[in-house]
């Protein structure tokens, strides 16, 4: 990783990861604010999570007091540069429902309403693809598949390598033994 980037991916993380810590405090401390645009989504996720038997939350502020810790963990996590990974793609799946919960554009028949959320939707969808950019990020170092793939080739090698080592030794064994009983007495 170049000394440069650094202080980028950590600048481009703290502004990321500031709009996640306010709005879920704000979730943390007013949820009901938040519950009423929410609940068509919340409805249909506890809908979903009944039929598959999964645990289901009590009710819409419970999802959105989640949401906002969600928002929070992973904004901190994220500004800090610990766990940025899986802080982000948490980020990043906790923001889909509230997108489509807090800024459903297409409900709207107002032009003036329709067009400030569609622009907060897409804002939204920029800030999923920075996440998942930041989700995928390794910082400049080798992703886990090339230390994998580095690692097994390495371990190839060395098998081979002690493979023709005791063929070798063997060869010379062999020899040894075939010289030693060439010998008289």
């Amino acid at each position: 990783m170049t000394k440069a980037m650094k202080p980028v991916r950590s600048l481009a993380r703290v502004l990321m990861s500031g709009i996640f810590v306010a709005s879920g405090i704000r979730q943390l401390r007013n949820p009901e604010h938040f519950t009423e645009h929410a609940k068509p989504v919340t409805d249909h996720i506890t809908s979903l999570l009944e039929r598959t038997g999964g645990p289901v939350p009590g009710n819409a502020e419970t999802l959105v007091r989640t949401n906002g810790a969600v928002h929070v963990v992973g904004g901190l996590l994220l500004a800090t540069g610990h766990l940025t990974r899986p802080a982000s793609l948490m980020l990043a799946a906790s923001l889909v429902p509230t997108t489509a919960a807090g800024h459903p554009f297409w409900t709207y028949d107002d032009p003036a309403a329709r067009t400030n959320h569609q622009v907060h939707f897409m804002k939204n969808l920029g800030l999923i693809g920075g996440l998942l950019l930041a989700a995928a990020d390794t910082q400049g170092r080798p992703s886990l598949r090339w230390r994998a793939g580095h690692r097994i080739g390495h371990s190839r090698r060395s098998v081979q390598r002690a493979v023709r080592t005791a063929r070798r030794e063997t060869r010379l064994a062999v020899r040894t033994a075939a010289a030693a009983r060439r010998l008289p007495g």
